[in-house]
Parts: structure tokens; C-alpha cells; sequence
């Protein structure tokens, strides 16, 4: 089959590292977008070399923008029902590849369509089944728009792709020990710096070390707040949420709950707070950590992983770290540069690691 040497190694990695899948296990390659078709053949290829069974389903981006402009909460609930959900639970693992060259394909869909899509069918079939019941990793393809969105040439932003997600992931596991061991005896957390000055607690909080499954590129360690005790300003850098794009978000919040915010775009905002309850407030803090990943580019996936940057989520939280947040959405905005105190000790100066203990985590270190 015809694909790239760099997609037959990321396959491999994905299969055998990412969700470790196992002879006669099934797994799902779920390739949304065309471009990355290479992809979904090496995948095919080397799961049938493992002797696993791999279960493909090829999504265009514009027809799945036509189902959410026109879908409705009975049109999801059947989705999920007749097909999605009991396939899903059949399978073992699961890879995801998001590869539509256009990230605002979905800008025009409304906020009554996307919470439909959410609560009928993303929730049951991915938020409970997927994320709970599979070995699973979702990953972004290259291509020329999203190198562009990176602000690199296309043959640069190739190579910089494939050296963020085939990072020697043992290094950063072994790098991220002495952070999750002061995490685990954190009281509280303060993140300062331009627009931000907030605090939260994480005392008894779980925390998971994320070093090349979930997400590739990978590089995180995450938890969630104590759900009522976020108070402050918080700044996040570029994002993309449902199509949507915000040059910046800023949130103010008090006891827990979004109180005030301000945006690029207000109305879209607006509305996503509005989904409700739990959209308010916060499921997941983290730590990101890839040495490669310098500044934004308008994904998640690469964004959150950035160094010396922090997500404080909006929305769901995550089972293996809850805080009982519960919600339709989960939105991974990212603080880059604040300078963070664990129970009033700094330790990290901007973007940099600075007690010698956590020093390892720098990218002089691990590059």
C-alpha cells in the first residue's frame, strides 16, 4: 500500500506503544478527513500483520458538517443506538485521526445543533464508552492548511510534526516523576502572569502522567481542580472550539464558576458558557510538557502539550480524575508563560522548570 516511511513508523508506535493492541483484539481506525488516508493504510497494515482485527470508518469532513447542521437530538440518539455505540462496544481499542484540512468546517453550525451532537451522541459513545471501555489515542494528520495555521512552511512543519509525536516518550516518562510526586502532596496551585492571577485547590486529587497514549504528539500531567475552589483571572492563548476560533479568552471566576469573560468573540462564547451547567466550570488542570510544541496553532491536541503552558478545561471532567464536574463539552483552553507556585514555592519561572528537581522537564533536557 502506498503511504509515507514516517506514517508506517507513527503506526507502528500507535499501535504497539499508544494502545498496546493485542492479537484477535479489535480496534477501531476512525479517520475523519481524507488527507490522512496514508495513515489509515499503515495502521490497517500493521494491525493485520499483529493479527488484530481493525474496523475502519472513513468520514468526510463536509458531510459530517452537513449531519451537524441538520441533526437533531432523535437523529443523534439514532445514530448512537442502531450503530456507534454498540459497535464501539465491541472494540478494544480505539485510534482516532482528524484530518480535515479546513479546522472551521464547523463554524456555521449553531449552538442548539453542537449541544444535540454532544449529549446524544458524543457523550454516550465517546465521553462514556470510547474513553472509559478502550485502549484509545486520537491524533491530528499534516497538511498544508494546518501548517499554515502553525505559521511554517509545509515540508517544515512535516518534519516538526512526525519529531513532536515520535518523542522518545520513555525520557519525558521518566523526566515527569519528580513533578507528579510533588503534585500528588499539593495542597494548592497558583498560575500568575500577563491577564492571569488565579488559584485553585488539588488536595487529594488523582494525578495522570500522559507520556505517548491518549493523545499523540503526547506530553501532559493532569488532574482537575477541587470543582468549588477556583478563584481568580485567567488568560488562554489562541483557540478553536466547534469550529469556532478565538484569537483569546479571558475568564473571571469565582467559587468555582465562570462570573465574567471576554473574548475575541463574545456571542460564540457566550453561548458555549451557556451549555450548561457544568460549562462554567472546570474538569481537568494540566501540565504540558513537549519539548518540540513552542506556540500555538489553532489544535488542541499540539496546543495543550505546548511547554511551560497549563490547561485549566472548561467543562467535563475526566473518570480516572474527577472532580464530579459533569457537562456536554470539554474545552482544553491553554495558559502559556504563567508562572506557577505548588503551596507558595515557585516552580516554574515563566516558561522554565526551576527547582533542580523539576529542572529535567526543560527542553535543553529532554531534546
Amino acid at each position: 500500500m502506498s503511504y509515507r516511511t514516517e506514517d508506517y513508523h507513527l503506526a507502528e508506535k500507535l499501535l504497539t506503544y499508544s494502545v498496546d493492541l493485542q492479537e484477535n483484539e479489535n480496534v477501531m481506525i476512525q479517520l475523519v478527513g481524507l488527507n490522512g488516508i496514508g495513515l489509515a493504510r499503515a495502521l490497517v497494515e500493521v494491525s493485520r500483520k499483529m493479527k488484530a482485527n481493525p474496523f475502519v470508518r472513513i468520514e468526510d469532513s463536509e458531510i459530517q458538517r452537513e449531519l451537524l447542521e441538520s441533526g437533531d437530538t432523535g437523529f443523534w440518539q439514532n445514530q448512537t443506538d442502531t450503530d456507534q455505540l454498540p459497535l464501539m462496544k465491541q472494540m478494544h481499542a480505539f485510534i482516532g485521526i482528524r484530518a480535515t484540512e479546513n479546522i472551521y468546517e464547523g463554524s456555521g453550525v449553531s449552538g442548539a445543533a453542537n449541544k444535540a451532537y454532544a449529549e446524544s451522541f458524543l457523550k454516550p459513545v465517546h465521553f462514556e464508552q470510547r474513553v472509559n471501555h478502550t485502549k484509545w489515542c486520537i491524533l491530528r494528520y499534516p497538511s498544508a492548511s494546518f501548517a499554515m495555521n502553525a505559521k511554517m512552511p509545509t515540508r517544515e512543519f512535516s518534519h516538526f510534526y512526525y519529531k513532536a509525536c515520535l518523542l522518545d516518550y520513555n525520557k519525558l516518562r521518566e523526566a515527569m516523576k519528580p513533578l507528579e510526586e510533588r503534585l500528588r502532596k499539593t495542597r494548592e496551585i497558583r498560575l500568575a502572569g500577563k491577564g492571569t492571577d488565579i488559584t485553585f485547590s488539588v488536595e487529594g486529587q488523582n494525578w495522570i502522567p500522559c507520556y505517548g497514549s491518549k493523545n499523540i504528539p503526547d506530553g501532559e500531567l493532569f488532574s482537575s481542580p477541587v470543582i468549588d475552589s477556583v478563584n481568580g483571572d485567567i488568560t488562554y492563548a489562541p483557540s478553536v472550539y466547534q469550529g469556532k476560533p478565538f484569537e483569546y479568552v479571558y475568564l473571571k471566576v469565582k467559587g468555582g464558576v465562570v462570573t465574567g469573560f471576554d473574548s475575541s468573540n463574545n456571542p460564540a462564547l457566550e453561548e458555549i458558557l451557556d451549555t450548561d451547567e457544568g460549562a462554567r466550570r472546570f474538569g481537568e488542570f494540566s501540565f504540558g510538557t513537549n519539548p518540540v510544541i513552542e506556540s500555538p496553532m489553532y489544535d488542541i491536541l499540539f496546543d495543550e502539550k505546548i511547554y511551560g503552558s497549563n490547561h485549566l478545561t472548561l467543562g467535563q471532567d475526566y473518570e480516572e480524575a474527577s472532580n464530579g464536574n459533569k457537562s456536554s463539552i470539554h474545552w482544553d483552553l491553554v495558559c502559556i508563560g504563567a508562572d506557577v507556585w505548588l503551596d507558595g514555592e515557585l516552580v516554574r519561572k515563566g516558561r522554565l522548570f526551576v527547582t533542580d528537581d523539576l529542572k529535567g522537564l526543560n527542553p535543553d533536557h529532554l531534546l
